[in-house]
């Protein structure tokens, strides 16, 4: 059994009683659920908080304590995360973005931490964010502005729409890109820099856990417009360059790395010695140094180095350094795929995704990418730019006819939203007018169109729905779940992924569920079990839909 005093999870089937009455099927199990009672249950996070595993590993050299170790099936807990004492409804965007319920996220590490450096402040029941960081010193926005000040061909929200923000805190500047109609993935690891993402989740702005380590980020190559670190404590110049390489595979070719960080514009002889290395790892990438400036009232740098659009300049290195990856390395391989000191060419063909930049948005979001027309065959057996159009429309025909009209949803209380199966980004594409941003998922047994997503200017990773994600509990409005179980119950636990539903979805967040018949006997009695309620059930011949809502409630103590 599990008690206060304990400090990590662990299966037990006393996390879950289910009996079964004598002679009846499968979806006749009657559930009992349990709450998670171990000390830091609140915010339970199971692939990172494997401490079995992580006590197992051979080195912490590279961070490999923050990358994901996932329980297996069987170890993996089924008890329910418990709110927060004091919980209360999240504040609404855009007020969010300012000021979150201290008992929602109940870490104030981050006050003290960074008080110098403007991140956050306390104020009675509240938690206000003035915009600031460590080298925002007059503010994010203004940081934003600079950025583009001196370097015009950045083109926030026009040129530049999605953005990977590394070490990004409790994501101010992604915040702020939303008044320059930019996109930000922002990411930062589950460490002393307490609940971090957690925080940006509830101002609601996007945000995964992950880190510089020794695995790929969950993303395709070739994909965001701009990669930005201001003093996210990477060290790009270290064993070859590896982690610089990394942010070059998932870079745009054209696009740019915006570095601000002490290496830029101090003079001490260690930063100046990190500086020419990091210089000296660019250059043989290939990445020009476009910008190198420090700002005079704030007295901070950046500088901004743009990846090569083609492939003529590695032609004409005299080194092979760093080389080039080998020829069956799948630069889109990024599901626990080993980072390696290798570069990757740029595309040349015109079916490859990254040969040529999108239009400027908002122009991207509904035209096919040109490379679609050189694909055969898309998700459904027809013509890839075909089947683009033709998704787009039945999308933005749900959305307009059915989801913002009939569901019952108060779509003014939405903002931060998963799709668990995105496709072609269809759903997230037809919500773009709205004052909300969707994590578009891939499943990694799906075909990959997520090189597709961001080419419409919209973000999203890949991710193995028998697996938990990269988020702390609490952290969406809404998850849209389109043709995913019936499929995904031939290799896990519906069971078990119905519960980390609902450990990432908010109280009162919703649930859309569309798919086969059949297997709704197996989600609905889950759903009705976990006091979720259920408001839509429609049915058309084999197709179902559901919309469910999570409650507040919580199993008894």
């Amino acid at each position: 059994m599990q008690h206060e005093t304990e400090d990590s999870p662990k299966s037990d089937s006393n996390d879950l009683e289910k009996t079964t009455r004598e002679g009846t099927v499968e979806n006749s199990v009657q559930y009992k659920w349990k709450l998670c009672k171990w000390n830091g249950a609140v915010d339970y996070i199971p692939c990172l908080e494997n401490k079995k595993a992580i006590k197992s590993l051979k080195s912490k050299k590279h961070f490999e304590h923050r990358e994901r170790h996932c329980p297996t099936e069987e170890e993996l807990t089924t008890c329910l995360v418990p709110l927060p004492d004091g919980y209360k409804l999240p504040i609404r965007w855009p007020k969010s973005r300012d000021e979150i319920w201290f008992n929602n996220v109940p870490h104030p590490k981050l006050v003290s931490y960074k008080q110098d450096q403007n991140w956050m402040t306390r104020s009675e029941d509240r938690l206000l964010f003035p915009g600031g960081g460590t080298q925002f010193k007059d503010g994010a926005l203004f940081y934003i502005n600079y950025t583009e000040e001196v370097l015009p061909d950045i083109s926030w929200g026009k040129h530049t729409r999605v953005v990977l923000d590394i070490g990004c805190g409790v994501a101010s500047f992604g915040g702020y890109l939303f008044d320059k109609d930019v996109l930000t993935m922002s990411f930062a690891p589950n460490d002393e820099h307490e609940a971090q993402v957690q925080l940006a989740l509830e101002r609601g702005i996007p945000a995964f856990l992950s880190v510089m380590g020794t695995q790929r980020l969950v993303f395709p190559s070739n994909v965001y417009d701009v990669a930005h670190c201001a003093r996210c404590r990477v060290h790009w110049h270290t064993e070859g360059a590896r982690l610089l390489l990394e942010i070059n595979r998932v870079l745009r070719p054209g696009g740019y790395f915006v570095w601000s960080a002490t290496p830029v514009y101090r003079t001490e002889r260690e930063e100046v010695y990190v500086w020419r290395e990091v210089e000296t790892a660019a250059s043989g990438m290939c990445w020009k140094l476009v910008v190198k400036t420090t700002n005079i009232q704030t007295g901070v740098g950046v500088a901004i180095f743009q990846k090569p659009k083609d492939n003529r300049c590695f032609e004409e290195r005299t080194k092979n350094e760093p080389p080039f990856c080998e020829k069956d390395d799948n630069p889109d391989a990024a599901w626990y795929v080993r980072m390696r000191s290798c570069l990757h060419k740029i595309p040349d063909s015109n079916s490859i995704h990254g040969i040529e930049w999108p239009r400027d948005w908002p122009m991207r979001l509904e035209e096919p990418p040109t490379w679609l027309s050189a694909v055969p065959k898309g998700l459904y057996g027809k013509q890839a730019a075909a089947e683009f159009q033709s998704d787009n429309e039945h999308w933005k025909h749900i959305i307009e006819k059915s989801y913002l009209r009939g569901l019952g949803i108060k779509w003014e209380e939405i903002r931060n939203v998963l799709d668990m199966k995105a496709g072609y980004g269809g759903f997230a594409a037809a919500l773009a007018g709205l004052p909300i941003w969707v994590m578009n998922v891939i499943p990694v047994d799906e075909p990959d169109t997520l090189p597709i997503i961001f080419d419409r200017g919209l973000i999203g990773l890949y991710h193995d729905w028998c697996e938990s994600f990269s988020t702390y509990p609490r952290t969406y409005d809404l998850l849209h779940v389109d043709h995913l179980f019936l499929k995904l119950s031939r290799r896990c636990s519906i069971m078990k992924t119905l519960v980390e539903i609902d450990r990432i979805l908010r109280p009162e967040g919703w649930i859309i569920f569309r798919d086969r018949t059949e297997i709704f006997d197996q989600i609905e009695p889950i759903a009705k079990s976990l006091h979720w309620d259920i408001h839509v059930s429609y049915k058309q011949e084999h197709e179902q839909l559901l919309v469910a809502q999570k409650t507040m409630w919580r199993p008894s103590k």
